[in-house]
């Protein structure tokens, strides 16, 4: 063979091999040898029940949540993985373009800085549960390297508290502010509407005072995405140094979000507080990295966000961003101004520190006193009870202490530190409804107005704070339903929770109401029949539900500016959009089923592998399920998910009913427990949660230590 074919077939030979490194899939195998802890670092052990549900022991705090981290890897593990790359703002460099702008999200709002000032505030405490928690998941990693992602291990504490700290500001809807600002025309922030509630959430309490035996009862039923970085995941945590408790939480999170221990339960939904404010900037036409404040000039401190890209295969491309910051917070300059965001939490990171600590109270005060440290969780409506008998409800935010001499609707003046707003309303200022004579606090996204019998007054709080007016089907089914039984039970309010009414001012109600009264054609007269006939409830088994739910879906397709969750929205739909809307309603239950009146359950549907179930409950229902169209039918994505029911006897003891939508082996589809719920859920069933040690031990499927 001559020289040159030598050469060209070496070329060749280097070339080649270097494409199939390129394109060969990443391991992450000779990344996590050794990462886990030390043999004998953690005393931690794990039952999972006969549901699959981990009951984690620990002798010390930390401990315990190294072993949650174990647990939850092995049902989880992907996802716990994108939430840490998340945080590290590197999630485009596994996943692609498509999410750079979370990377960007990251960086702009300087996450790594603010964790790794603020990691030295927690308490050594907490700061050992994120390490331990940290420990946990490289472990599960260094005996899984084929589940690992590469670039990302070993991952710490500051990992984990960045993770919560990235969260925290997309409950507020600042990533859709954010996005505003990006447009290519200024946006009118002073006709902005609060962000739509797309799913939604129901919390509601019942105390002696209106308890059929004396018993207090919390019902926690917050709607989330059925899978993904923020779905429920089910555990109990228990130390030797009174850790106890059992709930639900959502992956890379150390400490339980929501749930009871043996004194105290609560369980949030989502509010809209004002909690942003965009300043606009006053810049120097001779300098663009400089702003006037007071008169005085001050300069933008720059930087670059490396936003690493994942192009196809191993090839990846960095793809600097500029990043800049100033007094206010976070900056972004367009052709149409220059603008500054400050937000509710801006560099705090103390939300574990905050929910450890209410995991671990034992009394109202103490809950309460974990929550007046204002140093991690933004918002919420929060629902409470305590085998005291206390109730209790909070319309919680961060509310920036504003001035009330100033506009702070719209654009906010960025040329004065009279502006600058540093600190927050105290908590004892916020909007509080505690053991109301009426004997119950209810919410549903809804206005704290409503949160109980008796109507609590608005009027005092700043109209700065941006307190909601609005009410949702589901508020005003809870309200109806608690307040007609003033001896409610167990059972009456678990029937209570599962409700699929929709009232007669909802938004739906409203909709077929007026295709009723109208003369739209004989081609929809059977279709108008039939939605007289329509009794307002989701039931499986109702033949007009999938007729009117299929029309919400048109007028959503369609673009019609309306929102589903809201009450007295239908004023923004117009009768061509309305008779359009059931035209293609028709068609597509014709089209999938040959008729306009399946079974509400043969249209709605719970599907999880080789699961395939019909469901009743739609949106905005007590029993809320949220689906996504597929070739005419739903198939459920959201709503009810991790329902929970406590009940605090008289005698101080507390047991708690609770259902997964699916079941505990997340990602697991191999595992007899990755949908072995799911009957149960679509049935409105509960099980029994095994909070006792003997009724764990009674339930047993499975007893072993982290990586054994």
């Amino acid at each position: 063979m001559s020289r040159w074919k030598k050469w060209l077939l070496g070329i060749a030979s280097v070339l080649l091999a270097a494409a199939v490194w390129m394109f060969w899939p990443e391991s992450a195998a000779g990344e996590v040898e050794g990462i886990g802890p030390p043999s004998g670092t953690y005393d931690a052990v794990i039952r999972r029940d006969s549901f699959g549900i981990p009951h984690i022991w620990g002798a010390t705090d930390a401990d315990a949540a190294y072993g949650l981290a174990y647990a939850h890897a092995e049902d989880d593990f992907l996802t716990i993985q994108q939430t840490f790359l998340a945080a590290r703002g590197r999630l485009a460099s596994v996943y692609g373009a498509e999410s750079a702008p979370v990377d960007y999200f990251v960086y702009l709002l300087r996450i790594p800085q603010t964790v790794e000032e603020g990691w030295p505030q927690l308490s050594p405490q907490v700061r050992a549960i994120c390490e331990a928690y940290a420990d946990g998941i490289n472990h599960y990693a260094e005996l899984h390297p084929d589940e690992s992602l590469g670039g990302l291990f070993p991952v710490t504490g500051h990992d984990v508290v960045a993770a919560f700290t990235q969260k925290v500001p997309l409950f507020f809807g600042l990533e859709a502010t954010i996005a505003a600002l990006f447009e290519d025309e200024r946006p009118d922030l002073s006709a902005a509407d609060a962000p739509a509630v797309r799913y939604g959430s129901n919390v509601f309490a019942v105390s002696p005072k209106r308890s059929a035996g004396g018993e207090t009862m919390l019902v926690s039923n917050s709607h989330q995405p059925w899978t993904g970085p923020v779905a429920w995941y089910e555990a109990q945590v228990t130390s030797d140094e009174g850790w106890d408790m059992t709930g639900a939480l959502f992956p890379g999170m150390p400490v339980l979000a929501l749930g009871h221990n043996r004194d105290i339960a609560w369980s949030f939904t989502v509010n809209h507080p004002d909690l942003i404010d965009v300043y606009e900037l006053d810049m120097d036409p001779d300098d663009p990295d400089r702003y006037r404040v007071d008169g005085e000039w001050l300069t933008l401190e720059v930087g670059e966000a490396p936003i690493e890209v994942r192009l196809v295969g191993r090839l990846r491309w960095t793809f600097p961003q500029e990043i800049l910051w100033s007094i206010y917070g976070p900056v972004i300059r367009q052709d149409h101004g220059t603008y500054a965001i400050r937000y509710a939490g801006i560099g705090e990171t103390g939300l574990v520190e905050q929910l450890f600590k209410m995991n671990k109270a034992d009394t109202f005060e103490k809950w309460k006193a974990a929550l007046a440290s204002q140093d991690g969780l933004p918002s919420f409506n929060i629902g409470y009870a305590d085998r005291t008998g206390t109730i209790a409800y909070l319309y919680h935010g961060l509310f920036p202490a504003r001035d009330p001499a100033i506009d702070w609707s719209g654009y906010v003046p960025g040329d004065t530190a009279a502006t600058l707003w540093d600190g927050y309303v105290p908590l004892d200022d916020l909007p509080w409804v505690v053991d109301p004579e009426g004997g119950f606090i209810q919410n549903s996204n809804s206005t704290p107005r409503t949160a109980a019998l008796e109507a609590l007054d608005l009027g005092a709080f700043p109209v700065s704070m941006g307190v909601e007016e609005q009410e949702t089907n589901r508020s005003l089914r809870a309200r109806e339903l608690l307040m007609a039984d003033e001896e409610i039970t167990l059972d009456e309010l678990t029937a209570i929770k599962w409700d699929m009414t929709y009232d007669e001012g909802s938004l739906p109600a409203d909709l077929v109401g007026r295709l009723i009264a109208g003369d739209w054609g004989a081609d929809l007269g059977a279709a108008v029949d039939l939605l007289a006939r329509w009794d307002r409830v989701a039931d499986p088994d109702d033949p007009a539900t999938g007729l009117v739910i299929m029309l919400l879906a048109q007028l959503l397709e369609a673009d019609v500016d309306f929102d589903p969750s809201q009450m007295g929205s239908a004023l923004e739909v117009s009768d061509g959009e309305l008779v359009a809307a059931l035209r293609g309603a028709v068609a597509a239950l014709e089209d999938e089923f040959g008729s306009i009146q399946p079974d509400w359950s043969e249209a709605n549907r719970l599907v999880r592998g080789d699961v395939d179930l019909g469901i009743g409950g739609a949106p905005d229902l007590l029993h809320a399920v949220y689906g996504d169209r597929h070739d005419g039918h739903f198939e459920g994505i959201a709503g009810d998910a991790y329902v929970l029911i406590v009940t605090f006897r008289p005698d101080g003891s507390v047991t708690s009913q609770a259902v997964h939508q699916f079941g505990s082996a997340t990602l697991r589809v191999d595992s007899p427990h990755y949908a072995d719920q799911a009957q149960l859920f679509v049935e409105r069933q509960l099980r029994p949660v095994w909070f006792e040690e003997a009724d764990i031990l009674a339930n047993l499927e499975s007893e072993y230590r982290p990586g054994e």
